[in-house]
């Protein structure tokens, strides 16, 4: 079946996940459902703690069993150390079958390959997966389906009770004997438990583990003892300073400064620049470098920012310190600059549910005036790519993307022409994971494309000094350059799918084709 972006979606995989084509943006706008509910134990006795020595006993507690489905959050992206040490005593207790429910998982977590491989783990959800375990599930190594959903995607599974996580496991930088978690206060604060907030709500059995263990009450805490059945102490949840790794810094590259000029001369020729505008900026160092120059301009002008929301980086965290945002609105924190701006009062911590739940009565994703983001691919339709690689492996993660892109009244996509010697302006993606109908501006080291469906901004632009193109434009560059590219070689067997955040179908993902070589 053919979706809205013009993929085709196998009826076997509709009938095996019981799911529907991607229909369009705002296919369920209005769409009524009845949340789902966990199973809870009731805790009456004044024995005063729920403290369990080791993560072996809390499995035990919690009726560890195959087949079961976990949740984790990441919050200490690179520096994760919960999901290794959960899923290590889970296979040596000899647990078969599980699936991981996870907001992301990382090259931290290569460790799980070889659970994958004996069938301890057989089945991912996630936003995404880098490492090991994106090469693992793209050589067809996992025995289930990988599902790939964006940040408000998972949260819509887990309400509408299509996930059911059994146990939830929350890396809490302090805790108290009886579950207050907080993300701040300890020696591996990770700023905010944003993600997991919505797995303490719905998960059957919720376990807090902690590296630093501090008097009751742990308070104001950021997931209540209400929600927590068990904490468990352990020597280190995380390594705080591998949280800001990889895109999560500032640029010096003349290239994505350039693109970050553009970007910024673009936003302040809108019509939704004006004091009181919103704004979210993605981690990779053209969107950093965007921020701090949009500052300058703010400045200048005395126009102020009324919030700013989503992962945060000191650029934004350096907005709200000298006046510049009225607030900041925190799920997540790239860097330890952000993790030490979450005391400030004016930094609130939100839920994944708050920010981009497309199922809920409204997140913040659809206040946004701007979003900034990266993408590995765009294609003449304006689909991105953030999760598959050129090369067909799975290497990159949903996160916010297309939360944000179809919240936001402006949603700019920023991406150098090449990466290396692969066109990221192409005909089509490779792996379709926001829709087109989201993206209103591309803007490249070449030049800047927009959305024909946007005539507004094509009318608003017209008279400012900007390198416009087509998208055709700029792929016919990226082509006369470097080439036409072969399409990636698949094999038959499906691995995964791109679900779009109201969980129909965007896209799948196939086995990469192994080639063999023979010599003389």
């Amino acid at each position: 079946m053919i979706n809205a972006v013009g993929r085709e979606i196998p009826e076997e995989i509709l009938k095996q996940t019981g799911k529907q084509p991607f229909m369009g943006v705002h296919h369920f706008d209005g769409y009524e459902y009845k949340k789902d509910g966990p199973v809870t134990k009731c805790v009456i006795n004044s024995e005063g703690s729920k403290l369990v020595e080791s993560i072996h006993d809390v499995l035990v507690k919690c009726g560890i069993k195959d087949g079961m489905t976990l949740g984790f959050h990441h919050h200490f992206r690179e520096g994760d150390y919960v999901v290794n040490m959960v899923m290590e005593e889970i296979h040596k207790m000899g647990i078969k079958d599980i699936t991981i429910c996870a907001s992301s998982l990382g090259k931290a977590h290569d460790k799980l390959v070889d659970m994958i491989e004996d069938g301890t783990i057989v089945g991912i959800q996630s936003s995404g997966v880098r490492g090991k375990i994106g090469q693992a599930i793209s050589e067809g190594k996992l025995k289930g389906l990988a599902i790939m959903r964006s940040h408000g995607g998972r949260v819509r599974a887990i309400e509408s009770g299509e996930v059911r996580i059994d146990i939830a496991f929350i890396g809490a930088p302090t805790c108290d004997d009886y579950g207050n978690c907080r993300g701040i206060g300890g020696k591996s604060d990770c700023g905010v438990l944003s993600y997991s907030m919505v797995d303490a709500d719905y998960a059957d059995k919720v376990v807090a583990i902690t590296d630093c263990l501090v008097p009751f009450p742990n308070f104001p805490a950021h997931i209540s003892m209400t929600k927590v059945d068990y904490v468990v102490v352990v020597d280190e949840i995380g390594n705080p300073d591998k949280i800001a790794t990889g895109a999560a810094k500032p640029t010096s590259d003349m290239r994505k400064l350039m693109m970050a000029d553009y970007c910024t001369q673009f936003v302040v020729n809108t019509p939704y620049f004006k004091d009181g505008f919103s704004y979210q900026t993605g981690v990779g160092g053209a969107s950093i470098a965007s921020t701090i120059s949009l500052a300058k301009i703010m400045k200048e002008r005395n126009i102020r920012m009324r919030f700013g929301v989503g992962g945060l980086t000191k650029p934004m965290c350096d907005l709200l310190e000298n006046g510049q945002v009225d607030a900041l609105l925190d799920t997540q924190d790239f860097d330890l600059n952000a993790v030490e701006s979450v005391i400030n009062p004016r930094h609130f911590r939100i839920s994944a549910g708050e920010y981009a739940d497309p199922f809920n009565k409204g997140a913040v994703v659809n206040k946004l005036d701007f979003v900034i983001l990266a993408a590995l691919e765009v294609d003449v339709k304006f689909n991105c790519n953030v999760v598959v690689g050129s090369d067909g492996v799975i290497t990159g993660a949903q996160g916010g993307h297309p939360d944000t892109a179809a919240g936001a009244k402006c949603t700019i996509v920023i991406s150098p022409l090449l990466q290396g010697r692969i066109p990221a302006i192409c005909t089509d993606v490779t792996t379709v994971t926001t829709p087109g109908e989201s993206v209103d501006v591309v803007i490249t080291d070449y030049g800047i494309a927009i959305n024909p469906l946007r005539q507004d901004l094509i009318e608003a632009m017209k008279d400012v000094d900007l390198p416009f193109k087509t998208i055709e434009e700029l792929r016919d560059i990226a082509y006369s350059i470097v080439g036409e590219p072969e399409r990636v070689q698949f094999e038959d067997k499906i691995v995964g799918i791109i679900e779009s955040r109201d969980g129909t179908v965007m896209d799948v993902v196939r086995q990469i084709k192994k080639f063999e070589f023979s010599g003389e």
